[in-house]
């Protein structure tokens, strides 16, 4: 499967989010922070890592303020990124 390197963090579909959608990807924790920064870095998003109390993932806001082409337009960096840390 494509995207079989990221996963909905809650496990439940009636535990998950449409505003803060929480994802695991398959990498270590230091690994995820390495793609935080990197996206930072490419001024991609912003303050999408995981909450503090919160197993290692990424956090999307995907509220109504949010436009869906926004949305549509990271995920291509967002495997770009997770190919760059996971080398």
């Amino acid at each position: 499967d494509e995207n079989d390197w990221i996963d909905f963090l809650a496990k439940d579909p009636a535990g998950r989010s449409n505003t803060s959608v929480c994802l695991t990807l398959d990498l270590s924790p230091e690994q995820i922070k390495a793609l935080v920064a990197l996206l930072e870095k490419e001024n991609v998003a912003l303050d999408i890592g995981g909450y503090r109390d919160a197993p290692p993932s990424i956090r999307i806001w995907c509220g109504a303020t949010v436009e869906t082409a926004d949305v549509e337009a990271l995920m291509p960096w967002l495997k770009w990124a997770f190919d760059e840390v996971k080398g």
